[in-house]
């Protein structure tokens, strides 16, 4: 049987600022990618973040971010490698502690926002990324943007990886995101969307913005369940995956 995992950007509210439905959304997903303080978070939406996906069985995974509250981490800057790996172990030990503290380990580490998109075509970036989570655990999985600079560099550091793809964003023939401020980067239609992703998983392919077909890996499908619709995008997405025959599981249980 085909296996997929479905993870989500959780646990990014701060302080009394409410950001997602993290609870509904846990229903619905098998990892978990939790904000760890510097692009949204804070230690109380941590802790109270790992024990519900602990309650719920849902693997936990560190989403570390630039130190930008205000731009919610989504503002590219410019950082050497070095700073890259310090605020990815840091982040990566303050999650760590309270996984431990509710007795589970993290499975996975995904880069927020623009740490993200820019390591996926930043070599020295993606290397200080996946280097940093070799020095601190190497047994921990580097999701990246499928096909990515930053699955090369997770390889090339000898860790796991999974390969990440969107239900609900166009892709570049070079198998890029479409930038959020061009037309058509977004698909809003859910069924489009999800026979997207059912022909990813079960074919390795996508149709580009431009109408090419590519090869792409799914390991794993970013889902984001930020109101109440795209809760029911979620569940949706999941019932039909399962009718297709595919099993949604968390990463850790199929990728060695």
């Amino acid at each position: 049987m085909l296996k997929v995992d479905l993870n989500s950007d959780i646990g990014e509210s701060f302080g009394d600022y409410k950001l997602g439905i993290d609870e509904e959304v846990l229903r619905h997903i098998s990892s978990a990618n939790i904000a760890c303080g510097y692009h949204a978070g804070d230690p109380l939406i941590m802790d109270k973040t790992v024990e519900m996906a602990v309650k719920k069985n849902v693997a936990i995974g560190a989403h570390p971010g630039f130190p930008d509250l205000m731009g919610f981490g989504r503002r590219e800057m410019k950082i050497t490698a070095d700073e890259a790996k310090c605020y990815v172990k840091y982040q990566l030990g303050a999650l760590w502690a309270f996984a431990r503290s509710k007795g589970v380990n993290l499975q996975h580490v995904k880069v927020h926002g623009a740490f993200y998109n820019m390591a996926a075509k930043d070599v020295e970036l993606s290397q200080a990324i996946a280097e940093a989570i070799y020095e601190v655990d190497k047994d921990l999985i580097l999701v990246g943007l499928a096909n990515s600079e930053m699955i090369k560099a997770g390889k090339k550091a000898n860790l796991k990886v999974a390969n990440e793809v969107f239900a609900d964003r166009a892709y570049n023939k070079d198998g890029t995101l479409v930038s959020r401020k061009k037309e058509g980067a977004m698909i809003h239609d859910e069924d489009e969307a999800i026979s997207r992703v059912v022909r990813m998983v079960k074919q390795g392919k996508v149709t580009t913005i431009t109408g090419e077909d590519i090869e792409i890996q799914a390991d794993t499908i970013c889902v984001h369940g930020d109101n109440p619709r795209a809760v029911e995008f979620v569940e949706k997405i999941k019932k039909v995956l399962q009718s297709e025959g595919i099993e949604v599981v968390p990463m850790g249980s199929f990728i060695k």
